[in-house]
This record gives C-alpha cells, sequence and structure tokens, in this order.
C-alpha cells in the first residue's frame, strides 16, 4: 500500500550469499535451519574421515583426538569461487573432455576442480577415467597417483609403467611411493634396465646406496651417461688417487669442454699433496679449453677459485686467480679492475683468492706504492703478523721512498714487541730517506714509548739541526714538557716561535704552559701575540675565550668569540663555544636565540645540529633529530647525537645500531667510541664491551672534542687507546 515498499530490491539482497546458504540449508517455506540435516551431514563427514585415516595396513587407527573436530573443519571445501562458477566450469569441462577426450589437460584441470570443491572421489573417478583416455600421457598418470591414497598410487604407478616404460618421472613416483629403503632401490633399477642413460635416475640410485655399492654403481652410470659432468665428479670423489685420476682422464676425453673435470682434477692432485701439478693442470685446462672452442668467462673462473678458497684447496685457488686474472681486461684498466676483485673476494670471505690477486699484481706493477699499500692493509687486517712482515720487506726494497711502509713496518715490530727490529727498520729508512720529518718523528716516538728520554732528546736535537721543520720542533717542545723540564720546554718554544711564528700549535703550547703555572696574564699575552700572527686559528681563539671564562671575565669571552666569528665567518666550531658559554652562564634564551643564529649561517654543521638536539626539551628532540638527519644525513656528530636519543629513551637495541654506524662512518671519531663504549658498559655484555674496545683500538681515533681533552692532556702522554678510551668513558655524563 505503501508504493511497493515490499518489493524486493533489485541486485538481489535475498539471494543466498555464494556458499553459505547453499540450498538445503535454507528449507524453504519455513525460515527454520533444519539442524537434522546438518548433523547428518557432519555424520557423513566423520565417517569420511576416519575411513580415510584408518590405516591401510593394520586397520590400525591415526586419529589424533586433540586436533580432530579442527581437522574436520580442513574437510568442508574453502574454495573462493561462487557455487555458479563452479557449475559453469563444470561444464565448460565436460564439453571440453566430450569433444576432444584425448585431451590431457581437460582430464587433469577437471579432476582438480573437484578436488578444490571437495569431491575427492568424483575428482578420483575422473583422473581414471582420464588414464583410460590418454594411457601415453605421463602428467594424467602422475595426477592420478597424487590423488590416490597409499597402495591404490602404488597400482596405478604400476600400470602407469606398463604403458610408458620409458618415463623416468614416472619411475621417480614410483620410488618416492615405497617406504622402504629395498623397495625403493628395487623400483630403481628395473627403472636403469629401461631408461639406462638417465642422469636423474642414476643419481637417485646412488644416492641411497652405501659407499662401496655407489662407486660400482657409479662406474656402469658413467658408461650409461658419458656425458654427464656430475656422474663423472662422483665416481672420481669416491675412488682411489690412483683411479680417480684414471677417471678423471676418461672425463675429460668424453666432455672435453667442461672445466669442472679440470679443477677437480688440480683439487685431487693438491689434496694428495702434489702441489707443482696444480698450476700446470689449470694452465693445460684454459689452453684445452680454448683449443675445444669454450669462452673463458673469467667472472666464472673466479667463482670457481672462491668456492676452493671455502673447500680449502688453497694452491688449486691461486692457480685459478693467476690463470684467468688477466683475462679480457684492457691493460689500462688492470690495476683498478684487480683491486676491485680482491676487494670482491674479500667481501666474500675468499682470503686465499685476494691475497692471490695482490701476489699477481704486484708482480705486474712492482713499483706502485698504492698496490703495496693495498696488500699491506689486506695482511694487516686478514693476515698474521709473519704474513705482513714479510710483505712489508719486499714492498719497501721495490718503494724505498714509501715512507708510511717502513712505518708500518717499523709499527709492526714495535707492537709484537721487538723494538731493536723496529729501531733498525726506521735506521735503514733513514738511509732511504735522509731528511724525513715523518721517519724522524717515527723514531722520536718508539724511543719515548719505550721510556728512552735521552734517546729520543738526542734524536730530536739532531733532526732540528737536519730536518729543522715546525712539527720537529713542536714535538721536543712537548717531550721536555711531558717530562717535567718546564724551562726547557719554554726555552725551545722561543726558539722555535722565531723560526716558525706563523705555526699555530707553538703559541698553544706557549700559553699552555703559562696557564699551567697560572700566569693568567702571560698565557692571555701569548695567544693574543698567536692570534696576531694566526687569525684563522679557530683553537687559539677557543683557548683565549676559556682562559677569560675561566677567571670570570664573561663579558671579555664573549667579546672574543664575536671577534673571532667576524674574522673566521660560518666556522661551526666558534658558534658552538658561543652558544656553550651562554648555556654554562644559565642564560639558556640566549642560547637558544644564538643556535637558531648559527643555523642559520652554517645549515649543514653537524656538530652544531646535534647540539641544537639536546638544547630542545625532552618531548621536541625527536623532531629535531629528524631535521637534523635531512641536512646532514651522514654526518657522524648527528648519528652519534641519534644513537644518544635512543638510548636516553631507553631504545636500547635500536641505540646499539644507531652506534655502530656510527663508528662504521667514522672511525677517527673518538667520541662516538667513548659513549659507545660507555652505552656497553651499562646495557652490554662483557663481550660487547670488550668488542667495542678492540675495535677502537684498531681504528686509533684522533678527533673529537671529549676524546683530544683527554687524549692531549699531558699527564696522559703515555697512555694506550684503549685507557684513554676508558678514561673518556668515565668522564662522560649519560644525563643527556
Amino acid at each position: 500500500q505503501f508504493g511497493g515498499l515490499n518489493t524486493p530490491y533489485p541486485g538481489g539482497l535475498n539471494t543466498p550469499y555464494p556458499g553459505g546458504m547453499t540450498p538445503g540449508l535454507m528449507t524453504p517455506g519455513t525460515g527454520e535451519l533444519d539442524m537434522r540435516k546438518i548433523g547428518q551431514a557432519r555424520n557423513t563427514l566423520m565417517d569420511m574421515r576416519l575411513s580415510q585415516v584408518s590405516d591401510s595396513v593394520s586397520g590400525q587407527t591415526v586419529v589424533d583426538p586433540k586436533g580432530y573436530l579442527t581437522d574436520l573443519n580442513s574437510m568442508i571445501p574453502t574454495h573462493g569461487g561462487d557455487i555458479n562458477d563452479i557449475k559453469k566450469a563444470r561444464l565448460l569441462l565436460k564439453s571440453v573432455r566430450e569433444t576432444n577426450p584425448h585431451h590431457p589437460p581437460a582430464w587433469i584441470a577437471s579432476a582438480r576442480l573437484e578436488e578444490v570443491t571437495g569431491k575427492l572421489q568424483v575428482a578420483r573417478n575422473l583422473i581414471m577415467k582420464g588414464t583410460e583416455m590418454c594411457p601415453k600421457s605421463e602428467d594424467v598418470w602422475l595426477e592420478a597417483a597424487r590423488l590416490q591414497p597409499g597402495d591404490t598410487a602404488k597400482a596405478v604407478v604400476a600400470q602407469a609403467v606398463r604403458h610408458l616404460p620409458q618415463s623416468v618421472r614416472i619411475y621417480i613416483r614410483a620410488a618416492e611411493l615405497e617406504t622402504d629403503i629395498r623397495a625403493k632401490k628395487r623400483v630403481l633399477r628395473k627403472a636403469l634396465e629401461h631408461v639406462p642413460n638417465s642422469v636423474r635416475l642414476w643419481k637417485a640410485a646412488v644416492e641411497l646406496e652405501e659407499p662401496e655399492d655407489a662407486r660400482i654403481m657409479l662406474s656402469r652410470a658413467v658408461e650409461c651417461c658419458p656425458t654427464s659432468v656430475e656422474l663423472w665428479l662422483a665416481l672420481a670423489r669416491l675412488e682411489t688417487y690412483e683411479n680417480a685420476r684414471k677417471v678423471l682422464n676418461k672425463a675429460r676425453e668424453n666432455i672435453p669442454t667442461d672445466r669442472h673435470i679440470w679443477i677437480t682434477a688440480a683439487k685431487l692432485e693438491e689434496a694428495n699433496g702434489n702441489t707443482q701439478m696444480v698450476e700446470k693442470i689449470i694452465d693445460r685446462a684454459i689452453t684445452s679449453l680454448r683449443a675445444n672452442g669454450v669462452e673463458i668467462n673469467r667472472e666464472q673462473w673466479i667463482q670457481d677459485a672462491e668456492e676452493c678458497d671455502k673447500a680449502g684447496s688453497v694452491a688449486t685457488c691461486q692457480a685459478i686467480m693467476r690463470a684467468v686474472i688477466g683475462i679480457g681486461i684492457e691493460e689500462e684498466d688492470r690495476k683498478h679492475t684487480w683491486m676491485e676483485d680482491a676487494d670482491s673476494c674479500v667481501a666474500h670471505n675468499a682470503l686465499e683468492c685476494a691475497r692471490a690477486i695482490y701476489a699477481y699484481a704486484l708482480q705486474v706493477f712492482p713499483s706502485k706504492k698504492s698496490v703495496w699499500l693495498r696488500a699491506a692493509y689486506f695482511e694487516k687486517n686478514h693476515g698474521t703478523r709473519e704474513s705482513l712482515e714479510a710483505l712489508l720487506q719486499r714492498a719497501v726494497a721495490h718503494c724505498p721512498k714509501a715512507e708510511v711502509l717502513w712505518l708500518m713496518g717499523a709499527k709492526s715490530k714495535w707492537l709484537a714487541g721487538d723494538v731493536p727490529a723496529a729501531r733498525s727498520i726506521l735506521a735503514l729508512a733513514f738511509q732511504a730517506n735522509p731528511n724525513s720529518e715523518e721517519i724522524w718523528l717515527a723514531a722520536v716516538k718508539l724511543e719515548s714509548e719505550n721510556n728512552e728520554y735521552e734517546r729520543a732528546r738526542r734524536l730530536l736535537a739532531k733532526a732540528r739541526s737536519s730536518a729543522p721543520t715546525a712539527r720537529v720542533f713542536m714535538k721536543s717542545v712537548k717531550l721536555e714538557w711531558v717530562l717535567g723540564n718546564i724551562a726547557a720546554a719554554q726555552e725551545l718554544c722561543e726558539e722555535a716561535l722565531k723560526h716558525y711564528e706563523d705555526f699555530p700549535k707553538l703559541w698553544m703550547m706557549k700559553g699552555q704552559i703559562e696557564e699551567q703555572k697560572e700566569l693568567v696574564e702571560k698565557a692571555r699575552e701569548a695567544y693574543n701575540q698567536g692570534l696576531k700572527k694566526c687569525p684563522h686559528s679557530i683553537p687559539l681563539w677557543l683557548l683565549l675565550s676559556r682562559l677569560e671564562e675561566k677567571v670570570g671575565q664573561l663579558t671579555r669571552a664573549r667579546a672574543i668569540l664575536e671577534k673571532s666569528r667576524l674574522k673566521n665567518p660560518k666556522n661551526p666550531d666558534l658558534w658552538l663555544e658561543s652558544v656553550r658559554l651562554e648555556y654554562r652562564a644559565g642564560l639558556k634564551n640566549i642560547a637558544n636565540t644564538l643556535m637558531a643564529k648559527a643555523l642559520q649561517e652554517c645549515p649543514n654543521s653537524g656538530i652544531l645540529w646535534s647540539e641544537a638536539i639536546f638544547l630542545e626539551a625532552r618531548p621536541q628532540r625527536k623532531t629535531k633529530s629528524v631535521d637534523a638527519l635531512k641536512k646532514c644525513e651522514h654526518d657522524p656528530h648527528v648519528l652519534l647525537a641519534v644513537a644518544k636519543l635512543f638510548w636516553s629513551e631507553r631504545k636500547i637495541t635500536k641505540a646499539r645500531e644507531w652506534f655502530h654506524r656510527t663508528v662504521k662512518i667514522d672511525s677517527d671519531l673518538g667520541d662516538a667510541w667513548a659513549f659507545f663504549y660507555k652505552f656497553e658498559l651499562q646495557h652490554g655484555t662483557e663481550e660487547q664491551q670488550e668488542e667495542v674496545r678492540k675495535r677502537c683500538e684498531n681504528a686509533e681515533p684522533r678527533h673529537g672534542e671529549l676524546w683530544c681533552d683527554v687524549s692531549k692532556d699531558i699527564e696522559n702522554w703515555q697512555k694506550k687507546i684503549g685507557e684513554i678510551l676508558v678514561l673518556v668513558a668515565a668522564k662522560l655524563k649519560n644525563t643527556f
């Protein structure tokens, strides 16, 4: 009466849901569920399930009582299609089967459709009909075997074999269906009678045998399949040394184009101590393969060499490298390519391959300092001390003018505690480089580190007369200073400044010595004089400003920093000091204003951004850190600040990850190592603490504000890297 409110909505809101309200679940008319029918359906399912799981041998049931009901759910078809789609598909496939009954895919698709909809028996009947219609189709038989339960599947496969006595896949399936090893062997042997040239069948059969029987089988297998490299190599592995050689020679005759046979032959000789043959075999391999028209693919061979390396066949891997490393490379690209190859081998952990590449490169470029250096660093990181020293000995013979190689050699001896040997290396270095500042200073360091102060003094006096550089003077001043001979240090400093008045470190030392004696006026004068000569020396400005701050002259310190910023615009260190000066004086607002100005002038400065993060209140720090990372994502100071931020939020794993990133991107930043060590002391295990300390000692960091405060402190002049790390970490407060 209301204009058709009762008319059904178009679009079928009342139509049953696909699969959810199948006819029968809703009895027409009553609108109520027919529970009886549902119960019957469930019982039928249970019967089916029980008959399936009863064990075919003894009739015992293998039902898991706990998971039984849940398992029943898996029996209910879970296809996602619409009932109508399935009906359409059934009709389509039926018509394909009728029009072309000898078309195997139609039978397979029909069976699979029924399987998916849960009608397993219908699927089985269909596929068996398919085997009658297409008795020569391997796929139909395999599908039938898959759908049938245990023993029936065996019967199906037996039938299949009668129709297709040459089908390898059917034999393999037959073997898989057998549970007893003896039965499997029987099936495979029968199969090999019919298909003796199938490598797959031979491999499956051999895998089931004991080594002795396997050897006998393989010797037959290679007769039947003479072109299968795998079978030849498997046989060679099981034979004695003499027989294996014969096997491999036969294999080469049958397959003259495969490199693996040659490589296995080389490995065999090496394993039996016949190393001089290895080189010959690999060289002959390359010649023979080329003669047979095989292209030598350098990358493939290098991969083979890496595999030999990992398998412990060192001589073979080196021989392969020597043979192929030069193939297909332009002369001018050789050095660059070889160094890349060596790096790639190190990355793949094939160290002997890398060693072989360096050895070969050094033969070709004996006078290239860079190649010697790369090889030396490789030995330092991955070799032994002996291998490093032997290499460096050869290196300095070829490049006597390369100071760095001499110094590495001397350092290695010194670290091993062999001071006389280190001395003699430096003496030889002097002969090759008479007035080298580096070598003079290394000799001085060696003596002073070993408490031979008189010797160090004499060396420095000699150096001042023969190579009077600013650094030599500076080291002379420092030696006297650390030994407490202040007067001698000042005298030397004055003499040095006559020659090098524009060398800022001398002025710094002069001022610091006066500061140590608490002569503020004299220290101020020294810094001011220094700044007249070196107005662009940032550390001098900082020393002067800190001196004024120390004696309470805040206004003066501020003025000095402003003046320094005018003379050295866009310098983040000076801005940072200005910000901190205000912060230390408790004027946080001024500090924040200055920081904003600083970031405008130096928008890409990592040290400023890292400070800015911690000037913010806690809730804003995260946002600031995101800004910092946008501006300077690879700056170690910013990465360190982010690590500290995660640490302060107790996100330990993330913090550790960011510390790792920081020290990886700049291992020279001592502050990062110190924070990382402190972090591990609080949250890490002893192993993790030890690892950080070891890595820090290897990296030998030299920079970082907090690091230099400790390492350059006169009292710590003899401390080793590990000790400095502990001292710096102890001074850190994690109250950020």
